[in-house]
């Protein structure tokens, strides 16, 4: 899981963030990105990708990247600019802003997938990057870990739609309860199934 990194040490980086957004599926909430730079010297055995790992397991290892990371930046796109543009684009910006709020400024990025950031800093795309790089699968604990909380915080409000089960994802008991009450403030509008037709 270093591999990657090391490669981008030796050619002198420093500061490598690794990027990863959770929330491009569901049909409810934000798509949350998370940009993490860990130290060489970080060991926590059995991080990897989030959806690898249980809901227990991910909230273990959420604080110890946390306390133990360089910097840790979280950005998101809400269900609004999602619906006004499209879920890559709002993706794309949301890794931006997560990179945006690091503390300590990047020399290098590490992107989940195949798409670099428009962003003057040096970087590489890396496909299914959270199960090849300890940044960015610490990258998508984080925002895994920060999205689930969202979703809990708007079952609170909306309990109706039991968003702290499915989390916004399109499962059977989601599509019921917008069949029977219909979208809430917080629904993604442009996508399918949302709005009955």
């Amino acid at each position: 899981m270093w591999q990657i990194e090391q490669t981008v040490r030796q050619k002198g980086f420093r500061w490598i963030a690794g990027i990863d957004e959770a929330g491009r599926g569901p049909l409810a909430g934000p798509v949350v990105s998370a940009a993490v730079i860990l130290p060489p010297d970080f060991s926590c055995p059995g991080i990897t990708d989030s959806k690898q790992l249980s809901e227990k397991k991910r909230r273990g290892f959420f604080p110890v990247i946390m306390t133990h990371a360089v910097a840790v930046g979280v950005g998101l796109c809400d269900h609004k600019e999602i619906d006004a543009t499209h879920i890559l684009a709002a993706a794309l910006l949301s890794m931006k802003r997560a990179v945006a709020n690091l503390d300590t400024a990047p020399d290098f990025l590490l992107v989940d997938g195949k798409f670099p950031l428009d962003m003057d800093i040096s970087q590489q795309a890396v496909i299914k990057g959270d199960s090849r790089s300890i940044s960015i699968a610490a990258a998508s604990i984080i925002a895994k870990v920060t999205r689930d909380r969202i979703m809990a915080t708007l079952h609170q409000a909306f309990p109706a739609y039991h968003f702290n089960r499915h989390k916004g994802y399109p499962t059977a008991v989601h599509r019921q309860a917008l069949q029977r009450h219909g979208p809430c403030l917080f629904h993604r509008r442009t996508f399918k199934g949302v709005v009955q037709t």
